[in-house]
């Protein structure tokens, strides 16, 4: 039976997860739009790394899916930084992640799979790191089709990114994928009134 403390600490958490929509990424700050907030980051990150994780071999999807859902929330406690903030801050984000869990039934086994994705070093980390970064490529490109110049603005840091910071060999064709890609073609190349409904009769 759980111990009420330990469930009000599982409760405490569960409100601070719906917390992390109302979080900002640091994108704004350059650029003015409205970028996605941390929680609708995770929700893509999630799903980028679910392709790459399909295409890779030998993969934990499960570990993905967990290391995935908590990879950045100790952005609840730290906030956001972006790549000129970080350069002035001391993010202490090992002591948010152990206090954010602390007493909760999550603990154990998440705070591992957080240490195990900071560290970089097993394939479902350098998945979610690839897909972490590439969130940003899929966010760029639908900012250019607002009229945004942020993507040209930061073509030769995502270069660098592509070159030096991405792990896994889908994740780098993911990005020249990218490249070319139109953020509507979802919709235009789907099953609609102009190519199959009484617009194409």
């Amino acid at each position: 039976m759980i111990r009420q403390s330990t469930l009000q600490k599982d409760t405490n958490f569960l409100f601070e997860m719906g917390n992390i929509r109302h979080i900002n990424r640091m994108w704004h700050r350059f650029f003015g739009t409205n970028f996605a907030n941390v929680a609708e980051h995770h929700f893509r990150v999630y799903w980028i790394a679910m392709v790459i994780a399909s295409h890779e071999k030998n993969v934990d999807i499960g570990k993905i899916a967990k290391m995935v859902m908590i990879h950045d929330i100790t952005e609840s406690r730290t906030n956001d930084y972006d790549m000129v903030a970080r350069e002035y801050t001391i993010r202490k984000d090992e002591l948010a992640i152990k206090d954010m869990l602390n007493g909760t039934i999550l603990e154990p086994e998440f705070y591992n799979i957080w240490a195990e994705y900071e560290d970089r070093k097993s394939l479902e980390a350098k998945i979610v790191k690839d897909a972490d970064n590439l969130d940003c490529d899929f966010e760029l490109l639908e900012q250019e089709q607002l009229g945004n110049t942020s993507k040209k603005v930061l073509q030769s840091t995502r270069d660098y990114v592509y070159k030096n910071k991405l792990y896994t060999k889908t994740a780098k064709k993911m990005y020249k994928e990218l490249q070319d890609s139109n953020p509507h073609s979802w919709y235009l190349t789907a099953r609609n009134r102009k190519n199959s409904g009484d617009w194409s009769k």
